[in-house]
């Protein structure tokens, strides 16, 4: 029972079977007359440089269904864009908006002039900018999206991404993906060091609580990708730092019903760039990147009514880390039966450096509980700056002409 077994409140669709990706192939496209879908790649100008992103190039060369690829490239000076024109070529149907670019800049001026936070450099902006020319265009109903440095990118990934939101038989608004995280050992250790013993522990100290029942349910929270419907890219918030999967989980959670939210495994085996702990340097890695998460998740259980107290992080601080460890303890088993390499000694570290980003995201929380303002939904900016649409689709169009003249 263990492969299908529903456990939450969550809809998990498992990867049985491992062989059917032309069929599903066969039927997204007969779904995706009605139901077009667009994807989203935030990209880095380096990562055409790399190995993992001209393969996703040439497997999605093959995704027929996809009405349009929007790539959304950040860090790329006028040179990077022009290579990426022709990077990108072999797909038959993308735009690419150029973020460092003088027009695009211009449009992030024109949020700030207005009191709109476009946020910080990074992939949340990407994302969020990616979807506002996609609902500018009118066109999509459903938007995907995944990262551009997967190692092990096969098409399968986002056939099993898209099918549950365009198969008409499925309620479906929203899918988050989940996978195997493993090589010669176990990866992932901020979702399996932090975000599920933390979850966990403060499911002991607060009690039943729909939404942390919710989160628990996810099998990876941190997986970076996910498809929608278009509504929810319109009036769904986007965080604008290391909190974004979990900022994304607790926006959907506010403005989508629990039985319209599914997980879909979407491949064997899934492996990228792997971030350093960065135990003494809370500004970068993998203890920014918690410290971020756990503060997205304060901000929720406020925003839920639970009064977070300086006593109640403190003692939180002492229930993780114990359960932190009998998690270490499971983990342990579980590689040990599977002959993987474990380090018990490295695993009890990065635990030391989450609690720490705990204690860091507890005194930021507390002398700040709203912390920086997450990116208006769209239906906000547009009340704000109403041809606002229509300027980032010239933005997309003029940005090849200016390269040109």
């Amino acid at each position: 029972m263990a492969d299908f077994y529903q456990n939450g409140p969550i809809a998990t669709l498992n990867r049985l079977c491992s062989d059917v990706v032309p069929e599903l192939e066969e039927e997204l496209v007969h779904y995706a007359e009605e139901s077009p879908i667009s994807l989203v790649l935030p990209a880095l100008s380096r990562e055409m440089d790399g190995h993992a992103l001209p393969h996703i190039v040439h497997e999605l060369c093959g995704a027929d269904y996809v009405k349009e690829v929007v790539i959304a490239l950040g860090r790329a000076d006028e040179e990077d864009y022009l290579r990426a024109l022709d990077f990108f070529a072999p797909l038959p149907r993308k735009r690419i908006l150029w973020l460092d670019g003088p027009l695009f800049q211009r449009l992030i001026g024109t949020l700030v002039e207005n009191d709109l936070n476009p946020g910080g450099e990074g992939k949340g902006r990407a994302a969020w900018l990616a979807y506002g020319y996609i609902l500018a265009e009118g066109r999509s109903e459903i938007i995907a999206l995944h990262d551009c440095d997967i190692t092990t990118y096969d098409r399968e990934l986002l056939a099993r991404l898209c099918y549950p939101l365009v198969h008409p038989a499925f309620p479906f608004e929203f899918c988050k993906g989940f996978y195997s995280r493993v090589t010669d050992r176990l990866h992932g250790r901020v979702t399996r060091l932090l975000v599920t013993p933390l979850i966990r522990t403060l499911q002991s100290l607060l009690g039943h609580l729909p939404f942390l029942d919710y989160m628990d349910n996810f099998r990876y929270p941190l997986a970076g990708e996910f498809s929608m419907r278009i509504d929810l890219a319109r009036i769904n918030r986007v965080p604008s730092d290391w909190g974004l999967e979990v900022g994304t989980l607790a926006e959907v959670y506010r403005n989508c019903s629990v039985k319209r939210v599914c997980q879909a495994e979407l491949c064997e085996n899934y492996d990228h760039k792997h971030q350093p702990l960065s135990a003494d340097d809370p500004t970068r890695g993998l203890l920014k990147m918690s410290i971020d998460i756990t503060k997205a998740i304060f901000r929720m259980l406020s925003s839920e009514g639970v009064i977070l107290s300086q006593g109640f992080l403190n003692s939180l601080r002492v229930a993780y880390l114990r359960m932190a460890q009998d998690h270490i303890v499971r983990y342990h088993a579980d590689a040990a039966i599977n002959q993987l390499y474990f380090d018990r000694h490295e695993e009890g570290l990065a635990v030391e450096a989450f609690v720490n980003a705990i204690k860091i995201a507890g005194n930021d929380f507390y002398h700040d509980p709203l912390g920086e303002r997450p990116m208006p939904n769209w239906n906000r900016v547009l009340s704000g700056i109403p041809d606002f649409f229509d300027q980032i689709q010239a933005a997309v169009a003029e940005s090849e002409k200016l390269v040109q003249v």
